[in-house]
């Protein structure tokens, strides 16, 4: 259950591109506890890209604003389904490191840019400069295609894009709740013209195109960081 909203922001100019994998591939880089969740028998790992607008506490009038990206994957756990992250790079370092201290997360400083154009398109560039880690870069151009719509209960783009809760591997594993509206999607187009995020944690890249959608404004809610 959702308990106190204690962080509010805006997430905007969302890209969600999938690419289904082997669940084995997945299931032997998740921490004790986590297993593999899968749909038709596929897991998935996505890489993310978007910005995250005005965060702040809530009742507070200003906020943070700066672009994240991350490459994820989907699981069960002890408080149910849920998202665990491989990295989230952002461009803040006091966001980042509030992050890594409050939350548990694997986030990495990066320079990144996410601008849009006049056809309605997102140039999106990241370039990782957090010390002692992988090297990660990103470069891609995205935007809508097609109507919009809302995943139906059940469907791929359900598991994929409307989940709730993500868990962190700390020095324990721990959970977080986060509250928003169901997504407006459309069909997405992305030109990817570089993305080592699949290096960068270890993974071979997946073959093949992805299955990409891109995401209208949503405003959200999230809860303290909880033991699982």
């Amino acid at each position: 259950m959702f308990g106190r909203r204690w962080l509010e922001m805006t997430w905007r100019d969302g890209l969600f591109c999938h690419w289904p994998v082997d669940p084995a591939v997945v299931d032997e880089t998740l921490p004790e506890r986590l297993t593999v969740a899968t749909h038709d028998g596929d897991a998935y790992l996505g890489v993310v890209a978007f910005v995250m607008d005005d965060i702040r506490p809530r009742g507070v009038p200003f906020g943070l604003s700066f672009p994240e990206l991350n490459l994820r994957t989907y699981v069960e756990g002890p408080s149910g389904p849920g998202v665990y992250f491989y990295n989230l790079d952002a461009d803040d370092r006091l966001g980042v490191a509030v992050a890594r201290r409050l939350f548990a997360l694997p986030y990495y400083r990066a320079e990144m840019s996410a601008t849009r154009r006049d056809d309605g398109a997102v140039r999106f560039r990241s370039r990782r400069t957090h010390r002692g880690v992988p090297d990660a870069r990103f470069d891609a151009t995205y935007g809508p295609a097609g109507e919009a719509f809302a995943a139906e209960p059940g469907s791929l783009a359900a598991f994929l894009l409307e989940n709730y809760r993500f868990y962190a591997d700390g020095n324990r594993l721990y959970r977080g709740e986060i509250a928003h509206e169901p997504w407006t999607l459309r069909e997405g187009t992305a030109d990817l013209r570089e993305n080592t995020l699949f290096e960068a944690n270890g993974f071979e890249r997946p073959a093949g195109e992805p299955l990409v959608h891109y995401a209208e404004p949503v405003d959200v809610s999230a809860d303290r960081l909880r033991r699982a």
